[in-house]
């Protein structure tokens, strides 16, 4: 009988059965998820090349772990061992691996990233299937891998790929372990959550309280039992992760390289301070930015509605409105089932992965990224699939179709706001989503009296409606190159250079939005001289070797669209004179060069494939080497060439502290090497005197 009021429906416990997934699917299923991860696999890898070397960064450091197992374990930016990156090394670990398959190039590096995408995809499918039906899971798989800033990321190089698809491989051991009570299932949880910490350190301990909570309140075993399963999958993490971060700790320091990142050579306090606590209150010491004493500082505004904001919601917000409505209304729908519901244990375990990641990104105080938020794509396709899928059950009852009706209707007006942030681009598509959701909004409420196929038809303008706008920003995304540390996904916005605007919503010079702290470039210019990344004295500029990207001057690609003012946020890109000269009787150094900076050196390392020492690491700020240690590198003719013009150096950014042993190096060589000038660059031949 068609109910009247607007009361939820009770829902059956247990809905679907638990029987194989395979045992109850339609003939249309496995077309449609190949269809799926075969349209994902299109969007994610063609046209990557584009992209070249993508955050060179990384992409220096897979170099040096394709041709040394050393940098290879400890994730070291060079081939001799000088510093490592400042993050754990797993996803380095694949991309050197592809690399030393099928020999260094931007596709062995990318695509790994790639297929990562359509394996989260396809595994995402998997877990919602197994409770809300094939239905859901596509829903699901379709919104998290259209999301734009999840194309982004799965067609670059940063470590978020594999992060993403751990995550949800921890999901999808969780939902195992909820069916059965199994302890081993929530093991492997946790040993995916210890990867994600050897992956992306502490990010990867946002999902734990979702896992832990859903399997808390779902998990068959009585309440001590459950208690104790997780006691171990915590230890399962402790033990994943710790093994790597003893090795680190126990290696004697000069047996290892120096861990980029940290102050004092510790992997430990590199976890706990820059990639950790100081990303929650902004206490970044050797931050080129910061945060700000409790309104995000050089990293944007903090609050409740950062996730909408320009600068991040292109890149994510799509659906999140539509997945907390439809959460909520989940939620109210299965408050009297019974504790062991998998209904309800799906919508806690994906809405706490949901709202708990979410609040930790829109008040976090410290270096905050837009690209961080691919971490909640997996979550927002999720809750929308499970929660369309079950109030769609139950639409003819009021309530539900009133949620669901709500929920398309606010999904297509945040649609049509936020596609007029760029009113360039596809004019005419806001106008569309905006009927096409309002006309299906109405048709959900009247489908309480049509029938079967009339609401079918709804339905599916319902889902092209809300997935318009995400489809044209990942396509458009997919289009694009992108290359630097802080790529942004989608079309430029309106705004300008201040907070909220640029390239998707990216606001300041080379992506810190508002500009660098305080205002103008870091006291005292660059270590070197001149503007690293443009043309004339002191800079690194020339004719490019770097796959897909063009010489240029100013600001390079990732400037405005990837991230990059040159040595800091973008690789230096080299002419082939000054890749001969550095080339030259390179078998005799264990260095060809050093620069400030590890983006300025990996441009100049993956353009010979040569050991170039990143000086100060990812800033310029780190104390490796200090100038006594570089002085004796020099004495022992280890290093050929110092290129002047990189990075920030030491301390220089935002009153963030580090060290400022990168600008001292800069002043004592540029007072005891006569310089010279190769295309535009600045060099030192440290094996010269004045």
């Amino acid at each position: 009988m068609t109910s009247t009021l607007p009361v939820p429906p009770t829902v059956e416990p247990g809905y679907p059965p638990a029987e194989p997934p395979a045992a109850r699917d339609a003939p249309w299923v496995r077309p449609a998820l190949i269809s799926l991860l075969l349209l994902t696999g299109v969007l994610y890898i063609w046209g990557l090349g584009a992209s070249g070397w993508g955050n060179s960064f990384y992409s220096a450091a897979v170099q040096a772990g394709s041709e040394s197992w050393k940098a290879f374990f400890f994730g070291s930016s060079d081939a001799a061992n000088s510093i490592t990156v400042d993050k754990t090394p797993a996803s380095l670990w694949v991309m050197a691996l592809s690399v030393r398959l099928f020999g260094l190039s931007s596709w062995s590096i990318l695509v790994p990233q790639a297929l990562m995408g359509v394996a989260t995809t396809g595994l995402l499918f998997a877990t919602v299937r197994r409770w809300y039906g094939p239905a859901a899971g596509l829903i699901a798989g379709t919104v998290s891998a259209l999301t734009p800033i999840a194309v982004l990321m799965f067609r670059f190089n940063n470590p978020d790929a594999l992060l993403v698809l751990l995550m949800v491989a921890g999901a999808y051991a969780t939902v195992r372990a909820i069916e059965n009570g199994s302890t081993w299932w929530l093991l492997l949880a946790g040993a995916f959550v210890g990867f994600g910490f050897l992956t992306k350190m502490l990010q990867a301990l946002l999902v734990v309280p979702a896992y832990a909570l859903a399997y808390l309140v779902a998990g068959p075993p009585k309440l001590g039992r459950r208690l104790w399963q997780l006691v171990l999958a915590g230890l399962a993490v402790v033990v994943s992760a710790g093994w790597y971060i003893a090795i680190v700790e126990l290696v004697p320091a000069s047996m290892r390289p120096y861990i980029g990142g940290s102050q004092n050579n510790s992997l430990l306090e590199l976890t706990l301070g820059y990639n950790g606590l100081g990303r929650l209150n902004g206490d970044e010491t050797g931050s080129v930015g910061g945060g700000g004493n409790g309104g995000g500082g050089g990293w944007g505004e903090t609050g409740i509605l950062r996730m909408f904001d320009a600068a991040q919601g292109g890149q994510v917000s799509w659906l999140l409105p539509a997945a907390l409505i439809v959460l909520v209304a989940g939620l109210v729908l299965t408050l009297r089932s019974a504790r062991t519901d998998r209904l309800r244990a799906g919508l806690i375990l994906w809405g706490s992965w949901l709202v708990g990641t979410a609040l930790v990104f829109s008040f976090m105080q410290g270096i905050f990224h837009a690209y961080y938020t691919v971490a909640l794509a997996p979550a927002v396709g999720a809750v929308v699939g499970m929660g369309s899928a079950l109030l769609w059950r139950h639409r003819r009852n009021v309530f539900a179709a009133l949620t669901l009706a709500a929920a398309i209707g606010v999904t297509a007006w945040w649609s049509w706001h936020m596609l007029g942030w760029s009113p360039d681009f596809v004019p005419w598509l806001r106008w569309v989503v905006l009927i096409g959701g309002v006309v299906a909004a109405l048709g959900v409420l009247a489908s309480l009296r049509l029938p079967a196929k009339v609401a079918l038809a709804i339905a599916g303008l319902a889902l092209g409606a809300v997935l318009a706008g995400p489809a044209a920003y990942a396509v458009q995304t997919a289009s694009e190159p992108h290359t630097g540390s802080i790529p942004s996904a989608g079309p430029a916005t309106q705004g300008g250079f201040g907070p909220g605007g640029g390239r998707g919503g990216r606001g300041g010079p080379g992506g810190f939005p508002g500009g660098f702290p305080g205002g103008g470039f870091p006291a005292g210019g660059f270590p070197g001289g001149g503007f690293p990344g443009a043309t004339g004295t002191g800079t690194q500029q020339g004719g490019t070797t770097q796959p897909g990207t063009p010489p240029q001057g100013g600001f390079r690609d990732g400037g405005m669209r990837g991230g990059g003012m040159g040595g800091l946020l973008d690789a230096s890109t080299v002419s082939d004179q000054l890749k001969a000269l550095l080339d030259a009787n390179a078998d005799q150094y264990t260095w060809v060069a050093a620069a400030v900076g590890s983006q300025s050196a990996s441009g100049y390392q993956l353009a010979t494939e040569d050991p170039v020492m990143a000086i100060g690491g990812f800033n310029g700020s780190d104390p490796s080497p200090t100038l006594a240690q570089f002085q004796q590198y020099v004495t022992e003719k280890k290093i050929h060439y110092f290129i002047g013009g990189g990075g920030f150096g030491g301390g220089r950014g935002g009153g963030t502290g580090g060290s400022n042993a990168g600008s001292q190096i800069a002043s004592w060589v540029a007072e005891t090497f006569p310089p010279q000038t190769v295309d535009g660059v600045t060099i030192y031949d440290l094996t010269a005197t004045k």
